[in-house]
């Protein structure tokens, strides 16, 4: 459940460095032209505030005077709503619901492959690399059919997948030529004003 706080006046994102979970709750900010401070933790040696007011003691956790709220997707719709202008979220009904399926299915496919890409052991990392170029490359055509995922408009969708696709290099995730309509997506994001001012140093410098 959400937690209450008093101790800042300005939003505040607590962040890691280099988490895909982070950045893309600093993708809608920085769409959004949110006005907010950033506070960089070590996962190691985690501040008193992120110990107190998050249950499972990680990041993002975001602090808006009295709320706080630390689930990367509950902050991600919290901002959207709050701040309605880009919208990242359909209007109408239907096309909401569509979207939000979207949403669970880059939670579900890609999102849940992370925890294996980043292992230190070698035979679950690769087998990781294998499930998400194969999941990928299975979907490399809805990438193509508008400027962004499945929209022509930004969206939460993109606000999710940006950072995974950028981090690609990273986790040794190497795409075929086959998967120009991923490479093409992802160069119009990687563009784009938001993504570049999402990112913090150490993530500018995994490409």
């Amino acid at each position: 459940m959400a937690t209450t706080t008093s101790r800042r006046s300005v939003m505040t994102l607590f962040t890691s460095p280099d988490s895909s979970y982070s950045h893309r709750v600093r993708m809608v900010l920085a769409e959004k032209d949110i006005a907010h401070e950033i506070e960089m933790v070590d996962l190691d040696n985690l501040p008193d505030e992120v110990i107190e007011c998050s249950p499972y003691r990680e990041v993002p956790l975001l602090q808006d005077r009295d709320l706080t709220l630390y689930d990367s997707l509950v902050i991600m719709d919290y901002l959207d709503e709050r701040f309605p202008h880009p919208p990242l979220m359909p209007v109408d009904p239907v096309n909401r619901a569509k979207t939000r399926l979207l949403i669970s299915r880059v939670q579900r496919d890609w999102y849940s492959l992370i925890s294996g890409l980043e292992s230190s052991d070698d035979k679950v990392a690769n087998a990781a690399r294998k499930d998400m170029r194969a999941s990928l490359l299975a979907n490399a055509e809805a990438f193509g059919k508008q400027p962004f995922y499945m929209s022509d408009e930004m969206s939460l969708v993109d606000c999710l997948i940006a950072p995974l696709l950028w981090r690609l290099p990273k986790w040794g995730v190497k795409l075929p030529s086959s998967a120009a309509p991923i490479a093409d997506y992802a160069t119009r994001i990687f563009n784009t004003k938001a993504f570049r001012r999402s990112l913090t140093e150490a993530e500018r410098e995994l490409r």
